[in-house]
């Protein structure tokens, strides 16, 4: 039996950093949060996480961030998410 983790923290980093910039993630974050498990099924067929102003479905197994909303908008250009290490 697995189980899904309860909290994840996200991380908001810019793209060209996130891309190979030399600079780890937590480093160059321009915002994380603790994002805790909602019990729903985001649109995209993974589990929702919610907290701190940010809304995120993630694939656990992966850690891969598969949808987003930052205080109820779309994530900007320039910015890509990822789940902290």
């Amino acid at each position: 039996m697995t189980t899904q983790p309860q909290r994840f923290t996200v991380l908001l980093v810019p793209a060209h950093i996130a891309n190979g910039g030399g600079v780890g993630a937590e480093d160059s974050a321009v915002r994380s949060a603790l994002v805790e498990a909602t019990g729903e099924t985001g649109a995209s067929g993974y589990p929702r996480y919610s907290g701190q102003g940010i809304v995120a479905d993630i694939d656990p197994e992966t850690r891969t961030v598969e949808a987003l909303l930052v205080d109820g908008e779309e994530l900007d250009y320039g910015l890509v998410a990822r789940v902290a290490a």
